[in-house]
């Protein structure tokens, strides 16, 4: 079994990622700014590292063989994966898989760019390298649906669909490309079904007990006409098992089992 780092560890993907990691016998490091304490897990060694700065990133990668990047933010990506291309280059890093986006090269979206500058970086890196694209996690539909459900009347942008995927396929996905060779842009992964934004959110309401009055909202630009035009999905690449509604039906439960 290979040492793999993973930044964002304690993330949402990260965390799964490194379970997975764990449960394949891979001696895992798992890198973020506030790593988690308390019990340890064998095989599981956690570094407190901030990758804006690059600081204490050398002694983390010192003796790992592949990275997952999985760390993200609004801002600073672009520096911080070239702080880490860096790092693993020096440290003889030889496989660096990164997640992405679909619709990175399609979507005009601030972070859309930047994800795609981090690909375009990490391709002309030098490392062996592998980039997966993947629809949104379910997780991200639940807290943007959250959010606006603050309100008591919620706009929903019209003719938008979405084809959430779990991170938990996600991360298997990522595991096994971690556990092998370094494969380029591999096919891209999509939940199992694309939605209208209307339905998700109305499904998302329904599943906490909340009503609301939802208006669709014809929104103008080139954002939104991208969406529309389905820009952001994978119909091709459909190859997630867990629905939305599956997801929703979970994190019900486990709500219920958590206020008995």
């Amino acid at each position: 079994m290979t040492t793999i780092l993973v930044t964002g560890g304690t993330g949402t993907l990260g965390r799964v990622v490194v379970g997975r990691l764990l449960a394949a016998g891979h001696d895992v490091r798992s890198l973020c700014r506030h790593p988690h304490t308390g019990t340890e897990r064998p095989r599981l060694r956690p570094y407190a590292v901030d990758l804006r700065d690059g600081s204490g990133l050398a002694p983390a990668l010192a003796g790992v063989e592949t990275v997952v990047h999985c760390a993200s933010s609004p801002r600073g990506d672009t520096e911080a994966a070239g702080r880490l291309v860096q790092a693993a280059l020096a440290a003889g890093v030889r496989h660096l898989v990164y997640i992405s986006v679909v619709g990175v090269d399609r979507v005009p979206l601030g972070y859309y760019r930047t994800k795609l500058d981090v690909e375009r970086l990490i391709q002309d890196s030098g490392l062996g390298w592998t980039v997966l694209r993947t629809t949104q996690f379910h997780d991200l539909v639940l807290s943007m649906v959250k959010a606006g459900a603050r309100l008591p009347v919620l706009p929903v942008p019209a003719g938008v669909r979405l084809q959430p995927v779990d991170v938990r396929e996600v991360a298997a996905r990522l595991v096994e490309l971690a556990s092998g060779a370094p494969a380029g842009r591999v096919a891209d992964l999509g939940g199992p079904e694309a939605h209208s934004a209307h339905d998700l959110v109305r499904d998302t309401l329904r599943a906490g007990g909340r009503r609301r009055v939802l208006v669709p909202l014809w929104v103008p630009g080139r954002l939104f006409g991208a969406l529309r035009r389905g820009e952001n999905l994978a119909l091709g690449h459909a190859d997630g098992t867990v629905g939305y509604g599956v997801f929703l039906a979970e994190r019900s439960g486990a709500a219920m089992e958590a206020g008995r």
